[in-house]
């Protein structure tokens, strides 16, 4: 599975366009601005787009659905939680295969109610849930401490050390990390009471 990292517009955003590299078919993760970037990547590659799909449904990550989906002929995939227009809906633990290929669903509400991560081939593709040295905001709506902290601990923290974390903004002091060195590093990843988390938060 090859991973191709396109920061786009003037949010720090990244939009991903990820390859089955045996069979040439691929997906892309959060499309929003500079379509023209995710198209030249998609082209030069000579890849077919069986998928869009979204780590949650706000603007900054989702702007591009309608034009990608027209010309790529994909289908648009959002968590069961999400009320934007889709065509394929999935719940935690289903899996979106391209290829030869496979992404697992991971519900990871805090952020927002439908904000999920996806997880395959030594790979996590975190959404806003999880930043390089940080987590995306609670403060927005359907945003909460408490359910952050419960995706963060419970869902995130227990997986393998050595998955490559691929963010939804280039927040952070490099573009990817693993889990293990956020474990480390990132303040948010510090074992604490939910309690403590929740003070920390500002909740």
């Amino acid at each position: 599975m090859k991973v191709n990292q396109i920061q786009v517009g003037n949010m720090q955003n990244f939009t991903y366009v990820v390859e089955d590299e045996e069979t040439n078919e691929g997906i892309v993760i959060d499309p929003s601005w500079d379509l023209d970037k995710v198209e030249q990547t998609i082209t030069r590659n000579n890849l077919k787009i069986k998928f869009i799909v979204n780590t949650h449904h706000h603007f900054d990550h989702t702007l591009g659905n309608e034009g990608l989906s027209n010309s790529t002929g994909a289908k648009i995939v959002q968590h069961e939680a999400s009320d934007l227009q889709h065509h394929i809906t999935v719940k935690d633990g289903d899996i979106i295969k391209f290829g030869n290929s496979e992404l697992v669903v991971l519900h990871t509400p805090g952020h927002s109610k439908d904000s999920v991560c996806l997880i395959g081939d030594g790979k996590i593709f975190s959404g806003d849930t999880l930043f390089v040295g940080n987590c995306g905001r609670i403060d927005l709506p359907g945003g909460s401490a408490k359910e952050l902290y419960h995706s963060l601990f419970d869902i995130l923290y227990p997986l393998d050390d050595n998955l490559v974390l691929y963010p939804g903004h280039n927040y952070g002091s490099s573009v990817i990390s693993t889990i293990g060195k956020e474990k480390i590093t990132n303040l948010v990843m510090q074992r604490r009471t939910e309690k403590e988390f929740l003070d920390m938060m500002g909740q």
